[in-house]
């Protein structure tokens, strides 16, 4: 072994790592890892199994492992240093059991494939947890399609810690992330290299795919360094499973943070047709929150941090919606829950639909007050499985933001509640969501209930729209330009709204 290096084996596979390496910066190599708080020890979620010659305990450690996992050797990667030979266990393998969505609404359109009269064409939503891939032919058959969930999630569960990541130096490492996964699905999934691909996401997950400097997000006056609605070569791009040459599309975004995702889903929800003169909503609920009002021929956006609730981080026992993940909750008998568990596996976690529906019979069932306030502290809900004061306070949060948010757009622009015809709920989590318990628990208006449609991943949808029906650009780009932003960390509409919403 060369001088200043110490061996770390990792489920069986030994290497060798300078002296001092953060288990956390070895893992990802070896199965999906993730870290929801970015490594601040505060979220409790990369826990191993560890031996050998470790760095010594640390507070964050001490508060969150009980002592039956220190006895176990349990320990938290972000945290633990390999000093000397050590030994790392951990499960790598949940990309099979994760429930990752990629049907949604798909309207008629002109067909007129980017990739013209042969070849296959690649639709690719990135999103802040979850990638999905669909692949078309020229006659617009979908021929086949595949999920995986998004691999910087070892650098933290939100777009923030992202950034930030890039910030510190990993700009790099969080493109070369991305990338690799893209390229392993299309090649996973296309028996010939794709001739066409356009892919969407957030503008986060845009510039980090593209290597674009993240610093004008992340300060005020908090504006894009580009706004996409452009093409690049495959090459240009930095993928290389594409054919040579390859188009590849990266949809239009609306503001820094109302992004390519944000307007594929408007366009798949009929939002780009300026004739349509409905009072519609549209809503993607996930780690952020995009909100969408069209109202008389007039747009308007914006997007509000929600955090990862309801992707399953930020809470005690949450996890994604995977084989032993809670996803609903119901009243059982003798005023206790009920629940059923993804897989009929044994439970292990809760996920966002079953976290909401969770606090909606609490609520019900008094044992939790309009003041977020929770009577018996946990809440037991089905054995393990248990909810915290502390994250009855993450959902209030959470579900204070995307309610404020609505409420801020209808007030802007004088939109009395009962005039939305439609609301468009869409994304992985609101698809799987109750819409009984999201109204109970005020995530959403309970008026517009009957106005909800639920459309599921309509990011991916518009995206294929835009790589089938190559007129669809100009009206896109059109859609985007026009579409108002709204900025609520200046709105004093926001604030009032954010402080009633909390509340249940």
């Amino acid at each position: 072994m060369r001088e200043g290096k110490v061996v770390l084996t990792v489920n069986g596979v030994p290497g060798e790592y300078p002296a001092g390496t953060l288990l956390s910066a070895v893992l990802p190599d070896f199965g999906l890892f993730s870290l929801p708080c970015g490594g601040r020890g505060r979220c409790g979620k990369c826990r191993v199994t560890a031996s050998g010659e470790l760095s010594p305990l640390t507070d964050a450690e001490t508060r969150i492992l009980t002592p039956d996992e220190l006895a176990r050797g349990i320990r938290l990667a972000c945290q633990t240093k390999a000093l000397g030979p050590a030994d790392v266990t951990f499960d790598g393998g949940r990309e099979e059991k994760a429930r990752i969505l990629t049907e949604g609404i798909l309207p008629s359109f002109d067909l007129d494939p980017v990739f013209g009269e042969n070849g296959i064409g690649a639709a690719v939503d990135i999103g802040t947890t979850t990638l999905a891939v669909r692949l078309y032919d020229r006659k617009g058959k979908l021929l086949r399609e595949g999920t995986r969930l998004n691999p910087q999630a070892s650098f933290g569960a939100d777009v923030v810690s992202r950034m930030q990541a890039a910030l510190a130096g990993h700009a790099v490492e969080l493109k070369r992330a991305v990338l690799g996964a893209v390229d392993s699905m299309l090649a996973s999934l296309s028996p010939v290299p794709p001739a066409a691909a356009v892919i969407t996401g957030n503008s986060a997950m845009l510039h980090l795919l593209t290597g674009t400097d993240v610093t004008p997000l992340t300060r005020a006056p908090f504006r894009a360094a580009r706004l996409f609605g452009e093409f690049l070569t495959a090459e240009e791009l930095g993928l290389s499973v594409p054919a040579p040459g390859a188009p590849v599309l990266l949809p239009p975004a609306i503001a820094s943070f109302v992004g390519a995702d944000t307007a594929t889903a408007m366009l798949a929800c009929g939002f780009a047709d300026e004739k349509n003169g409905e009072t519609a909503l549209l809503a993607d609920i996930g780690t952020n929150g995009e909100i969408v009002l069209r109202r008389n021929g007039r747009l308007y956006a914006c997007s509000t941090a929600a955090g990862p609730a309801f992707e399953g981080a930020g809470i005690s026992m949450g996890m994604g919606g995977e084989a032993g993940a809670v996803d609903r909750v119901f009243p059982g008998r003798d005023g206790k829950l009920a629940a059923h568990v993804i897989g009929d596996a044994a439970p292990t976690g809760i996920c966002g639909s079953g976290l909401v529906d969770a606090v909606a019979c609490l609520l019900e069932n008094g044992d939790l007050d309009e003041t977020g306030f929770l009577e018996d502290e946990p809440a037991v809900i089905l054995p393990p499985v248990e909810l915290t004061q502390n994250d009855i306070r993450a959902v209030q949060l959470a579900k204070g933001a995307i309610h404020a948010g609505i409420r801020t757009l209808l007030r802007i622009s004088g939109t009395p509640v009962g005039e939305v015809k439609t609301f468009y709920v869409a994304g992985g989590f609101g698809s799987y969501l109750d819409v009984k318990s999201a109204c109970r628990i005020g995530l959403l208006p309970a008026e517009l209930r009957p106005a909800v449609r639920v459309v599921g991943n309509a990011a991916l949808s518009g995206c294929a729209m835009l790589l089938l029906g190559r007129g669809l650009l100009a009206p896109c780009l059109a859609m985007a330009r026009r579409t108002g932003h709204v900025e609520l960390a200046s709105s004093p509409v926001f604030t009032e709204e954010y402080m009633e919403r909390m509340l249940f």
